[in-house]
């Protein structure tokens, strides 16, 4: 099944590169020039990855990556720039993005990053889809056990909480009239 990728970047050029090295792997590549552009292409298809430059007119990548991610929490997004910093590195990851580029990228570096984002994908979509291993009797039987104990515990903080309070406040009150630290 062919894959789409989006590749967001006010430079056409850079879209042209990606859509020239991706269209030879076998990818489907849509290219925006902005961000508004990325919004409007990401609402009406199903890509499987998007690549974003982070300086653009507009709203810059790591908003418009931010945006995409709220729509689309699994879409895989790799952000590619040539101006980018440690900070702006670590609010990408915070974002959710999968991967920060820097530019300038070789034909074979973009193949490698996409089949790297494209495999990860498969793999977490084969574990999402995986059936749970069966459950341990020893670990139903604690279960059991613990569902069982519960109230009697909570019974015993209740029962106990009024000594230790009173304990407690007797101790700090001798402390702060004898002044002993």
């Amino acid at each position: 099944m062919e894959k789409r990728v989006l590749v967001v970047d006010d430079d056409q050029v850079v879209g042209q590169s990606f859509e020239r090295v991706l269209n030879a792997k076998g990818y489907k590549v849509d290219t925006a020039l902005s961000g508004r552009e990325a919004f409007e292409k990401n609402a009406g298809a199903d890509f499987d990855m998007v690549f974003m430059d982070l300086k653009m007119p507009g709203p810059d990548g790591l908003e418009v990556a931010k945006r995409i991610k709220e729509m689309n929490p699994w879409l895989p997004i790799v952000v590619v720039t040539g101006y980018g910093s440690q900070e702006q590195e670590e609010k990408a990851k915070a974002i959710g993005v999968a991967e920060f580029l820097h530019k300038p990228l070789t034909p074979s570096a973009i193949e490698e990053v996409a089949a790297r984002v494209t495999e990860r994908t498969a793999a977490a979509a084969t574990a999402a889809h995986a059936e749970p291993a069966p459950a341990k009797r020893e670990s139903v039987a604690r279960n059991v056990g613990l569902f069982f104990a519960a109230p009697f515990i909570g019974l015993a903080y209740i029962v106990a909480f009024p000594f230790i309070a009173a304990w407690m406040i007797a101790r700090y009150g001798v402390r702060a009239i004898t002044g002993k630290q």
